[in-house]
């Protein structure tokens, strides 16, 4: 016990008073938020002065429409399909979508002149048109041809075609335009028709009535599981990089000449683990304090997460530091460079990929065969079934059951890798092959 406890404070200590352990417990947080808050910033940040449009309307009686659409700032007709842009885009599988969505958490303001025809050819305007974008006195123009209020066609052409946002809105704002004329023509009040479409405000509430966060509600539920992804497998790599290091420089034949393996292998799996909880440990703290300040009057509003649910978190990142880096520590032993080690470890990593990606499908619906499965499966249960708690807490006897064939899992591969380390250590020059690794098995 005395020589287990020294390994655990050699890894304990050694780890934490790492640069490394220093930048990522500081950086972690603000890459957290550099991923998220940032780019939701960035969108709302209006640059480059207003967008100046020309418009020549060959129907004679578009132009004022356009302009006002344009000009407004407000949301068009198509904006109403969709969610209201104060929240960010969530969820879409559709690339126009989520453009569309991201274009409106923010509009520019526009600066529109109309373009006299005076019996001039189309193309002649034309010419005179590219030449001042050329010369950057547009950023673009429209052309509404005669027959806009038929065919519904119009013309854009814009110094950067890449610029989706402005097409889009573009788009939104000749469409607005054509559907009040047309109603117009047909003497139907545009108020009117305007008032019976606005959007009805949904209000969804979750269970017990509570009211949800909604896109921030799927924010921390994928956030969680996230962060169970990227914890376990940024440790479970640093007990792989331990192990092949000793393997390496043959400090292994000098520890197993004072102590067995199973406990120097336990204390390198124990002592990597209390460097992550000390690295999470401070997160939360840093979480709280700013929960504190968010809830001080803030405008910042920050889903309610019961204390429960950082117990879970705790639980199910043991479980699954301790699955996967014991396959790690497995893995190392049995290759003599770092590369075959990376190599080896590709389907460790591909089945918490497969965890995380699965996380989407219990989302959507957590009380599922599929979801129920994949929480049980141990490899997969430290991100699904955690997922699975913080969308709809799933019955108690199916969370101790997950936690039961969890921890049952490192019982059995901590017993398997007992016998495998002590003489994958000490090979040299020779890779493993599955044969010989079940000789050891069977040997040990």
């Amino acid at each position: 016990m005395r020589k287990f406890i020294a390994v655990v404070k050699r890894e304990y200590v050694q780890r934490v008073r790492s640069k490394f352990f220093v930048v990522a417990t500081v950086l972690g947080p603000l890459l957290m938020a550099g991923f998220t808050v940032v780019p939701a910033l960035m969108l709302g940040i209006k640059s480059g002065g207003p967008t100046r449009l020309a418009v020549v309307d060959q129907t004679g009686k578009m132009y004022e429409r356009v302009a006002k659409e344009l000009t407004s700032g407000k949301k068009t007709a198509d904006d109403d399909e969709d969610q209201p842009p104060d929240q960010p885009p969530v969820g879409s599988n559709n690339p126009k979508e989520r453009v569309e969505q991201s274009g409106k958490l923010f509009r520019a303001n526009y600066l529109v002149e109309q373009v006299p025809l005076q019996g001039r050819a189309i193309e002649d305007i034309r010419k005179d048109l590219e030449t001042r974008i050329q010369n950057r006195e547009l950023d673009g123009y429209v052309v509404l041809p005669p027959n806009l209020l038929k065919e519904g066609q119009a013309e854009f052409r814009a110094r950067n075609a890449a610029d989706l946002f402005t097409n889009n809105y573009v788009a939104g704002a000749i469409s607005s335009a054509v559907r009040g004329q047309r109603l117009a023509e047909r003497k139907i009040d545009e108020n009117f028709v305007e008032a019976a479409s606005q959007r009805v405000q949904l209000k969804t509430t979750g269970a017990g009535g509570t009211e949800s966060k909604g896109a921030a509600g799927f924010y921390l539920v994928f956030g969680v599981g996230f962060l169970i992804y990227m914890t376990v497998l940024l440790y479970g790599q640093f007990v792989l990089g331990a192990v092949i290091e000793e393997k390496e420089t043959r400090i292994a034949e000098i520890l197993f000449s004072s102590i067995r393996s199973f406990p120097l292998m336990m204390g390198k799996l124990v002592g990597v683990s209390l460097v992550a909880l000390t690295q999470l440990g401070i997160w939360a703290m840093a979480f709280l304090i700013f929960s504190a300040w968010a809830a001080g009057g803030s405008s910042i509003r920050l889903p309610h997460i019961p204390p429960v649910m950082f117990v879970y978190f705790i639980v199910f990142f043991l479980m699954g530091f301790f699955i996967y880096a014991t396959v790690y520590a497995v893995v190392g032993s049995m290759v003599t460079t770092t590369q075959e080690g990376g190599q080896l470890a590709l389907p460790v990593v591909l089945m918490l990929v497969a965890g995380l990606y699965l996380s989407f499908n219990i989302i959507r619906s957590p009380n599922s065969s599929l979801a129920f499965w994949a929480s049980m499966f141990p490899f997969f249960a430290p991100i699904t079934m955690l997922v699975r708690i913080v969308t709809e807490t799933p019955p108690l006897w199916q969370i101790l059951l997950s936690l039961g064939i969890g921890f049952a899992t490192i019982v059995g591969l901590v017993w398997l890798a007992s016998r495998i380390y002590r003489v994958g250590m000490l090979m040299y020059g020779k890779k493993a092959t599955i044969p010989e690794v079940w000789l050891w098995v069977r040997q040990s």
